[in-house]
């Protein structure tokens, strides 16, 4: 599926917590559940951060009831803000930067969010009409998170997302044309549907919008998902054991670390397996 001619080196777009001053660790709220252990405010360190901005108990997260770290990822925004924003001095030996840190931290980490479905977008060959437009819109994306403090802070990102999203949607319908999909097709149009505990084993839905989909705790062993839009479907628990997922679009790493799988789960290029599949 992808274009010779539009491959991106992503790295920028993949979370170097060497670089950041553990962003996600303090400016982010915690809410005591199954996920976090714990309750934390915004703008307060968790207690597992260390004093080098590291997380104590990075290794055994899930085991100390942290699951929820794990499938986490800032799509490289942590490292944007620190290093670039503003330019590597952090927020402890300069308090008076943390408040705003802390602020634009998701603003960014929406844009790359943004720069990593864009970058995606512009591999799907049924989609090449659409590379003139999509660039464009990468290119602004990029110029926005270049932005500093004070301009990202104000920023309407949600009507940036609108825009972006409307393209995503377009490619998104070219792409499960190509595979045969019918937009009508009520069984595998189930864009935003309550899918919670759905038994889907087995399910041919190979080309089906899952656009926001709730698939949670969701049975989709050796389900056919072979070129489906599972952008921002939540898959927290949901069991993928034996699923295709082979040129999936828009699906994420996290969402493969908050779901289920095995050894024959078979990935898109450029994911990896979780740690804690069986």
């Amino acid at each position: 599926m992808a274009g010779v001619d539009d491959q991106r080196d992503d790295r920028a777009l993949r979370a170097d917590c060497e670089s950041c001053f553990g962003l996600c660790c303090v400016a982010l709220t915690l809410s005591a559940s199954a996920d976090f252990a714990i309750d934390k405010k915004a703008g307060t360190p968790c207690s597992n951060l260390r004093t080098d901005f590291r997380c104590g108990i990075h290794t055994r997260l899930r085991q100390s009831g942290f699951p929820g770290c794990t499938v986490y990822d800032c799509f490289g925004a942590g490292q944007q803000v620190s290093q670039v924003t503003f330019g590597g001095t952090d927020w402890r030996r300069a308090p008076e930067t943390a408040s705003q840190m802390f602020a634009v931290f998701p603003v960014v980490r929406q844009l790359h969010e943004l720069l990593r479905y864009l970058t995606e977008a512009l591999t799907l060959r049924p989609a090449r009409a659409l590379h003139v437009e999509l660039r464009r819109l990468l290119e602004e994306t990029e110029r926005l998170t270049g932005l500093g403090p004070d301009a990202l802070e104000k920023l309407d990102v949600a009507t940036h997302r609108q825009d972006v999203n409307v393209l995503l949607l377009r490619t998104s319908d070219l792409v499960r044309r190509d595979a045969g999909s019918k937009t009508k097709d009520r069984k595998k149009n189930r864009r935003g549907a309550d899918l919670v505990g759905a038994r889907l084993g087995g399910a041919d839905l190979k080309g089906a919008d899952l656009r926001g989909a709730y698939l949670i705790a969701a049975d989709l062993t050796g389900a056919d998902l072979r070129l489906a839009d599972l952008i921002g479907a939540d898959l927290r628990d949901a069991d993928l054991a034996g699923a295709d997922l082979t040129g999936s679009i828009f699906l994420t790493q996290p969402q493969l670390n908050a779901a289920k799988g095995d050894r024959s789960t078979r990935l898109p290029p450029g994911l990896t397996r979780p740690a804690h599949w069986s």
